[in-house]
């Protein structure tokens, strides 16, 4: 389909793509790095470029010929990042996952870049990566709904995150497939956030095909800082973090505790509790850490809502139809990670334990399913993950060519107790379907990128991937083992840089998994009776992309992406009702263009926009649109500000309408929501801040569906209907924070 025959180029070991070419750390601190001459040979690129400085920080040399520097522009006030630019500097950054440069969509967004920008929720830091919409449907202790490249992505199914190494994704989850839930980080902690979007990379996975986010936390803070935040709705949040000498290591210690009750007529009185502590020795590069986090979250959540109980005056904008919906969630971990240089490379490895719990209780239909009790069901998912990854990197000359080549492995294990209730107001009624399952994977990969000449780089890749476990469920039909494999192999190609532009191409294909239960189920869980279809286990992505990257206007970076991704199909096992779910074949055909302009020190621009073609392939009466699919998605922003004095943002996002069915007759609204801040940072570390959300009170949603629901007095059939979960109104909150 992409015109290459990928499986023979990689046998015959071609290698076509790209790698950013840096020098690297060789100390401790930043402070204490010394600028070196460019070398020949394929340079150290385990290591991240630390979050913008000041000018009398270290500087580095820029090689003519080196790829150009990803940073997401414009970049940070240095008032919104005094507390974590010394915090970079002392700590080193964050380890590379892959070259960055192989892709014009890739790059890497400092941790002081993300928290310049103002957000309602902790998971919209991410939309830092240009194109991603991040929303939420549901109470704020439940994972956010994902949007990129034209897929409306639910909770995580094909956007890979990692946070300090550690899989965010679950498999075989409760409420849905990929389910990734990122309410447990601490934005002040992130480092470095690594954006590769595509199929396109060996070390990337499952959960992959749309895109990969990885995030760094810092190993290090300098100074203690202190934060208290009050705002609008009953927002209340209190951060401590610091770091100190302990023998040979540091320790670093965070601590977060948040309350909140939104808009809406029946408060989500969200409680919630987080902690970090880390110890670390040496570098990023030859050092180890070892870290434990704590995360736990209680809510009561207004889902979304049907349309028409808006319209009749049965509830108001922000009422809900079910006052005992929520639930609650908890996440334990503890990693270590290990880094050794030598003359022949790098090695890293990373190991962790994860032990999670979630229970959500919802009601979506009312009185559709049962007319006398409703519908209100409690998904319930506990489980422990295993895992360990790593990678060693080979640096060497071949035919006297640079070369470099990775190999790298990750492997994790989950034990999952998870299952299905109905319910009435919280209270058990009966089981839909409970399991026990235990699932595994395995991913062996390499990569390998050679520097032809100063304007010609190459990297190909290959990756197996294995997937398998066994379910034990209380429907014996039910029970039963699977297992799948799948090779995936990676291609790519850099020219130039020719008057400060680089030219990108890169192919591949990719993987999606499926709900285990959806491949060993055969009778239909309600009933025990009506046969099920099984579905594979692993499915196919394919994809590709063209891009340019130019840098000729000096303070501006400009990049263009045109890519297609195409699915085999776009199965899913259906959490909510217990059973598998098959869609269609699709392709998505779209174009990115991102722009970053610093035309001063102390003042950045950005603009992002993004659209996409998403169409099912195959021939249906019922259309080729994909519902939920949103074709224009925009932002742009603007930061001003020095090391003392005032400072501020604003930043807006467009979120444009999506086809709610396959035929387009119903479609979403857009929004265009814009979110502001202003501050004033004194010399002495004291900084006062106001965050304005939603700044022109847009009213529009977050999330908008359409399908049959039923209230009471309404036909036992059920209504079609959009179902909307509104925007929250204007916001304020305001910050008052020390540096020590």
């Amino acid at each position: 389909m992409l015109g290459i025959d990928l499986r023979q180029m990689a046998g015959r070991g071609i290698a076509v793509g790209c790698v950013i070419f840096s020098s690297g750390l060789s100390s401790a601190t930043a402070q204490e790095q010394t600028p070196r001459a460019p070398v020949e040979t394929l340079p150290q690129i385990a290591v991240d470029a630390p979050p913008r400085v000041a000018r009398s920080a270290v500087r580095r040399p820029v090689r003519p010929s080196a790829t150009f520097p990803e940073r997401r522009v414009p970049a940070p006030a240095p008032a919104a990042i005094a507390d974590a630019a010394l915090a970079a500097a002392s700590s080193g950054p964050a380890p590379l996952s892959a070259p960055q440069n192989q892709a014009a969509s890739a790059r890497v967004i400092s941790g002081a870049e993300i928290n310049a920008m103002p957000v309602a929720r902790v998971g919209e830091v991410l939309e830092a990566v240009p194109g991603l919409v991040v929303t939420q449907h549901s109470g704020e202790g439940k994972a956010n709904q994902y949007f990129l490249r034209g897929f409306n992505l639910d909770h995580g199914t094909d956007l890979a995150i990692t946070v300090d190494g550690m899989p965010v994704n679950m498999p075989t989850h409760g409420h849905g497939q990929g389910y990734a839930d990122i309410n447990f980080m601490i934005p002040e902690l992130i480092s470095a956030l690594t954006l590769r979007k595509g199929p396109y990379f060996a070390d990337v996975g499952d959960f992959g095909s749309a895109g990969a986010v990885g995030i760094d936390y810092f190993r290090a803070m300098p100074k203690t800082i202190a934060e208290v935040t009050m705002g609008s709705f009953g927002y209340r949040r209190l951060l401590g973090t610091g770091s100190t000498k302990a023998g040979e290591g540091t320790v670093l210690a965070a601590f977060e505790a948040q309350t909140y009750n939104g808009p809406w007529d029946v408060p989500d009185n969200v409680r919630k509790l987080n902690g970090v502590l880390r110890y670390s020795q040496g570098t990023v590069t030859d050092g180890f850490s070892l870290t434990g986090m704590a995360y736990a979250n209680r809510w009561t959540s207004t889902d979304q809502v049907a349309q028409r109980a808006i319209d009749q005056g049965v509830i108001g904008r922000y009422g809900s139809l079910d006052p005992t919906d929520g639930g609650n969630s908890s996440r334990f971990s503890l990693s270590g990670r290990f880094a050794r240089s030598s003359d022949i490379g790098q090695t890293d490895l990373n190991a962790y334990v994860i032990r999670s719990s979630m229970q959500l209780y919802n009601n979506f239909t009312y009185y559709l399913d049962d007319p006398v009790d409703g519908d209100q069901f409690n998904q319930y998912d506990r489980r422990m993950v295993i895992g360990l990854n790593g990678t060693q990197r080979f640096d060497y000359r071949f035919a006297g060519l640079p070369v470099e080549t990775r190999v790298g492995l990750q492997s994790r294990a989950d034990s999952i107790d998870l299952g299905l209730t109905k319910t009435l107001q919280r209270n058990w009624l009966s089981t839909v379907r409970a399991d026990d399952v235990t699932e595994q994977s395995l991913g062996l990969w390499t990569d390998t990128t050679v520097r032809w000449t100063d304007w010609l780089r190459t990297t190909a890749g290959v990756r197996e991937d294995y997937v398998g476990g066994r379910v034990r469920s209380d429907t014996p039909a039910n029970s039963g083992s699977a297992s799948a494999t799948m090779t995936s192999p990676k291609v790519g190609i850099v020219l130039g840089p020719w008057l400060a532009t680089e030219f990108f191409g890169n192919a591949g294909t990719g993987l999606h998994s499926n709900d285990i239960r959806g491949a060993t189920i055969t009778v239909d869980p309600t009933d025990k009776i009506t046969p099920a279809d099984r579905v594979p286990l692993l499915v196919r992505s394919k994809g590709a992309e063209l891009g340019v990257r130019n840098r000729l206007v000096p303070g501006l970076t400009t990049s263009l992406a045109v890519f297609v991704l195409d699915f085999d199909s776009e199965l899913l096992f259906v959490g909510d009702a217990g059973t598998t779910e098959a869609s269609r074949p699709s392709r998505r055909v779209g174009v990115e263009w991102t722009s970053q302009y610093r035309p001063l020190p102390w003042l950045g621009f950005d603009f992002d926009v993004a659209y996409t073609r998403a169409r099912f392939t195959d021939v249906d009466p019922a259309g080729d649109l994909i519902p939920g699919a949103p074709a224009w998605v925009a932002s742009t922003g603007l930061t001003f500000g020095r090391e003392t004095g005032w400072f501020g943002a604003l930043k807006g996002r467009y979120f444009g309408p999506r086809p709610l069915i396959e035929d387009g007759s119903e479609r979403s609204l857009a929004s265009l929501i814009f979110n502001a801040r202003a501050g004033y940072r004194f010399e002495n570390g004291l900084r006062f801040q106001l965050d304005v959300l939603n700044l022109f009170n847009a009213k529009t949603n977050q999330i908008e569906y359409y399908y049959l629901s039923r209230l009471p007095g309404e036909p036992l059939d059920g209504v079609g209907d959009r179902h909307v979960h509104p925007a929250e109104p204007l916001a304020v909150r305001l910050t008052l924070a020390g540096a020590f």
